[in-house]
């Protein structure tokens, strides 16, 4: 048998009304799990939950720390534990230190940031109790290396590493494991097509298809990160493969980051 067996355990997606965290939460129920859709857009989460096999959707703003305790308490009192936690609520606001404004900032850092660490507060004491689970954090490239005129973005990232490093510590004899996943560019994502394309040939005053040029070309192997590489790593993490990992920042960006 296969040690990447997940049916019948109970995951947790935060940001998954649509794009990557939808992708995610989908590719956890294919593999078996209940799934928790949380997102702070409630109607946006219970389109995916209802496509699910087993899920539920729970409105979740992770910078506020009661309603992330609110949707753990839900998800224990409906399957009584949590196996998987997916912290993949983000956003970005790109610029630089000029033109960026501390309120941005503060956003940013907020849910990217405080919020990984209030969904890690609130659903990881009934997985320590139980002695066994596995933390993700989506995290980014910008994680690892600054990334141009996107500060907020990657100082938000950059923290996420580190508090995934501390975590893992705090809970290393536990049986909970935590790590993160850094994705290169999502190209042909709709948080891309929608919004960053936009927001980066403004700020670098080039076109849109200039960008897309741009950012492929900083790839060995010269494609787009796609959803199905962050699930595949993610479904390894959850699983008992990776049952002797803990803490890594695992890129996957196609050769870009190393």
């Amino acid at each position: 048998m296969s040690l990447i067996d997940l049916k019948g355990k109970v995951a947790v997606v935060t940001g998954a009304s649509q794009g990557l965290g939808e992708a995610l939460a989908m590719r956890l129920d294919k593999e078996g799990c209940m799934v928790a859709v949380c997102d702070i857009n409630i109607d946006g989460a219970k389109a995916v939950a209802a496509k699910l096999s087993n899920g539920i959707a729970l409105q979740v703003n992770v910078t506020d720390f009661a309603q992330c305790e609110a949707a753990a308490k839900t998800v224990l009192e409906k399957w009584g534990k949590v196996d998987i936690l997916v912290a993949n609520a983000a956003i970005v606001k790109s610029g630089d230190i000029f033109s960026l404004t501390p309120e941005a900032f503060k956003l940013v850092t907020d849910i990217n940031l405080n919020g990984y660490f209030n969904t890690v507060k609130a659903f990881a004491p009934s997985m320590l109790e139980r002695k066994s689970g596995s933390i993700i954090q989506i995290n980014s490239k910008s994680g690892r290396k600054g990334s141009f005129k996107n500060g907020a973005y990657a100082s938000s990232k950059f923290g996420g590493v580190g508090l995934t490093q501390s975590l893992a510590l705090e809970f290393a004899e536990s049986g909970v494991r935590v790590n993160c996943i850094c994705p290169g560019n999502l190209l042909n994502s709709p948080l891309w097509v929608n919004s960053l394309f936009k927001q980066y040939a403004a700020n670098q005053g080039i076109t849109e298809e200039q960008v897309r040029e741009k950012y492929i070309n900083q790839v060995p192997m010269k494609r787009s990160c796609e959803y199905k590489d962050i699930e595949d790593v993610m479904v390894f993490l959850a699983s008992d493969y990776s049952g002797y990992m803990t803490g890594q920042a695992i890129n996957v960006t196609g050769g870009q980051q190393m």
